[in-house]
């Protein structure tokens, strides 16, 4: 048998992210935007065909916690007079009536969750509508429905608790849930259940801040008791972890009345300790065996041997092969992929090509490689053909790369902050609640136009460069009008705060088409590492030198940093993440000695994917933390005292990594604090942070525009928790996903809640 835990849903060419837009943007009706999620979905499930089972539910108009969250009736205050899809996107995107919740990241992944905000005051009521819709869609064309599900413990540990005891909360959201169940359980004489539930691999006890806080929640008695509940509500129910090893779940499970229990055991090697106990009990292992995150074909002779060894302990009849996760985390296909080298495509593996994998997988598991069908035997014979070349090949190894890693003594800066800042200080000139923004401006459809034009040829690299020229010259003498005190030029040359650098960074490619979605309809097309990785020439250089000669006023350099890029690419397997980082950090540190010895004087470092790299497992921390924070001071060692090294972190709950942040020496941090008010600042008063911050004071990722006052109130809270010397003012993050006619007013309205705060001071 075979599964996976789930499938990409924005659509092989994003059908669903341009029907989402067209949406919110009243182009499109709600029954249209129904009508291309409907047809996705049977495309989807066409793709899974020969799959024992295609996953219903998987599907999101924005994101499944959200989904989730929506249909147990869990919604803010602020949002309860609004229903339906209105109701459901306020909650993301924000509304007049009040700001989203906030988004974080879905574990260690570049994936974003919308984050529920649950209250003693709330009542919980399930809706089990959506999940009906698309069980009855899957049947309706002939598939076996298997409902992706987010177990009750995930959501309630990965959720913000606005008000009240937990425990009571818990009861109350338990008691919907459990509702909800016995609704799905009225869909079939057999409902099959598949319940993720990673929070369990960050471990239990003390090494896990959820468990921590709400250990009443999380006891042993409590699991056994909710699942053995939905087990005997007639649920088929499988209980999925994945990211990591979850031997203690593991265990608890074995004694309820579930059926099977998934297992990771690519990220989660740990896993093959529970295999005895698994064999001892009647449970059905669903073996996550083909890689969910990464894209690289698997090694089907390797997988075969594993899977051999966990059935030499547990039963072959109780094995069911799946993905390691979610294949939401990798591209839709690589069928349209025409301008990669062919060898290096010949080593890459969408989410379509997994599922090839899996069949043949388990065809070879199931009946022996001799008793296998000829094209599976053909498939493998191909498999092994391409792994033994990729392991080979010259175009993985550049001899100077690794030489230059290997002799590199430069490491960190040889002035400390407390004189760096002062020169800084007196050079710059900048005052105290210095303006800036994190660096990029809306991307037009205009200017994607201009650069899709140039990459096909169809205009000039003259015609080109005035274009991006125009767009800076705008971008510069819109921030010098509102009065902005640190200027940057708007990043219209980059497609991609990743993709820009790797494009021009020797040992990446870059796909065609291999968009995965962040959130919403936002999607990424991440870079591809596979090989060593060099800086061959200026990346920046000539755009930061252009846009400063345009002005007075200090102009930002903006660089991605080493660990961001790494985090948010597909990187290399052969060759451990702390090596190819380091390189990485090396070319970025050549970018920053030409940014500086071209005069621009701040330069910022953005490492917005820093945290999510932490491993869930706390032992496995202090390993990461190292390397990493060597990479991001290697690259920026380079820089002199009087060169002021900017840094932006995304969606990071900081209490636990504020030493790493101290360790980083980034003279400016600027973070995201809008959607969770002074709450991530508060720890870096608490530490006693030196090095100047810039929190974000209002929230990009909606639409809506905040108030003078509403900035005014925010910079306020800020001067409570940290002197004005020390705080930089900002946005949360980039503007690129953003409308110039929501960006300029955004941005008067943040100068002059600036200007009147001073006033006051």
């Amino acid at each position: 048998m075979s599964s996976i835990i789930g499938f990409p849903r924005i659509g092989q060419n994003r059908e669903l992210k341009k029907a989402l837009e067209s949406f919110w943007a009243g182009k499109c009706s709600q029954s249209e935007l129904e009508s291309v999620a409907k047809d996705l979905r049977a495309k989807h499930w066409e793709a899974q065909k020969h799959l024992d089972f295609v996953c219903v539910n998987d599907f999101s108009y924005y994101d499944n916690v959200l989904d989730l969250a929506y249909a147990l009736g869990a919604k803010p205050a602020r949002f309860r007079e609004l229903s339906g899809l209105e109701g459901y996107f306020a909650m993301a995107r924000g509304h007049t009536k009040g700001v989203a919740c906030e988004m974080t990241k879905w574990f260690n992944t570049n994936y974003h969750y919308v984050v529920p905000e649950l209250s003693e005051n709330d009542s919980y009521v399930a809706n089990v509508d959506s999940i009906r819709a698309q069980y009855n869609e899957a049947k309706a064309l002939g598939f076996k429905p298997k409902i992706s599900l987010i177990g009750l413990f995930t959501l309630f540990g990965l959720s913000k608790i606005v008000s009240g005891e937990p425990q009571a909360i818990f009861s109350k959201l338990k008691s919907a849930y459990l509702d909800l169940i016995d609704e799905i359980a009225k869909l079939d004489s057999e409902v099959v259940v598949e319940f993720s539930e990673p929070i369990f691999v960050r471990g239990f006890g003390g090494e896990n801040a959820v468990f921590k806080e709400l250990s009443c929640v999380y006891e042993r008695d409590v699991i056994t008791c909710i699942y053995d509940s939905i087990a005997k509500k007639g649920i088929k129910a499988i209980v999925t972890t994945f990211f990591e090893h979850s031997n203690e779940l593991t265990e608890i499970l074995l004694n309820t009345g579930i059926y099977g229990i998934g297992l990771d055991f690519l990220a989660g090697s740990k896993n093959t300790q529970a295999l005895e106990l698994i064999a001892k009990s009647d449970k059905v292992l669903f073996a996550g065996l083909i890689d969910g995150r990464n894209i690289w074909v698997a090694d089907l002779d390797s997988k075969l041997k594993t899977l051999e060894s966990i059935a030499a302990i547990v039963p072959k009849n109780r094995i069911v092969l799946s993905t390691s996760c979610s294949l939401l985390h990798v591209p839709f296909g690589k069928d349209d992929e025409s301008k990669i080298d062919s060898q290096i495509l010949s080593w890459i593996s969408f989410a379509k090509e997994k599922l090839e994998e899996l069949r043949v997988l388990e065809d070879l598991f199931q009946n022996g490689v001799s008793g296998a069908s000829g094209a599976s035997k053909e498939f493998l014979e191909s498999n092994k053909a391409i792994n033994a070349a990729r392991r080979t090949s010259e175009k993985t190894n550049n001899k100077a790369v690794r030489e230059r890693v290997s002799a590199n003594t430069l490491k960190v800066r040889d002035v400390a902050f407390k004189e760096r800042i002062k020169i800084q200080r007196r050079e710059l000139g900048y005052p105290d609640l210095a303006t800036t923004t994190i660096g990029s401006f809306p991307q037009t459809p205009e200017l994607r136009a201009l650069r899709l034009g140039f990459k096909k040829g169809e205009i000039t690299k003259e015609s080109y460069e005035n274009g991006i020229k125009e767009y800076i010259k705008d971008c510069v003498a819109f921030q010098e009008e509102i009065g902005l005190d640190i200027l940057v030029h708007g990043e219209p040359e980059r497609n991609d705060m990743v993709e820009y650098f790797g494009e021009q960074l020797e040992g990446f490619v870059f796909s065609q088409n291999g968009w995965v979605q962040s959130y919403g309809s936002r999607c990424v097309k991440p870079p591809i590492i596979f090989g060593d990785v060099a800086r061959p020439r200026a990346m920046t250089l000539e755009w930061i030198q252009y846009a400063q000669s345009l002005t007075s006023k200090v102009m930002k350099g903006m660089l991605t940093g080493p660990v961001t890029i790494l985090n948010w690419s597909f990187v290399r397997d052969d060759l451990s993440r702390a090596q190819v980082c380091e390189q990485i950090a090396l070319a970025i540190a050549d970018e920053i000695d030409d940014l500086q010895n071209g005069g621009v004087r701040i330069i910022q470092v953005d490492e917005a994917a820093f945290k999510e790299g932490y491993p869930l497992r706390a032992e496995n921390i202090k390993e990461y933390e190292q390397w990493a924070l060597e990479c991001f001071k290697i690259s920026t060692a380079v820089a002199r005292a009087n060169t002021q090294i900017h840094t932006h972190m995304c969606y990071s709950e900081f209490n636990d990594i504020i030493k790493t942040i101290e360790a980083m020496d980034a003279d400016v941090i600027s973070i995201e604090t809008a959607r969770s008010g002074n709450e991530l600042l508060k720890v870096f008063k608490q530490v006693g942070y030196t090095h100047e911050v810039g929190p974000g004071v209002y929230d990009i990722h909606s639409p809506r525009i905040p108030s003078v006052e509403e900035i005014i109130t925010q910079i306020r809270a800020l001067l409570e928790v940290l002197p004005k010397e020390q705080l930089w003012i900002n946005p949360d993050c980039g503007l690129k996903t953003r409308k110039w006619e929501e960006v300029k007013p955004s941005l008067k309205n943040m100068v002059e809640a600036v200007k009147a705060v001073r006033g006051e001071l």
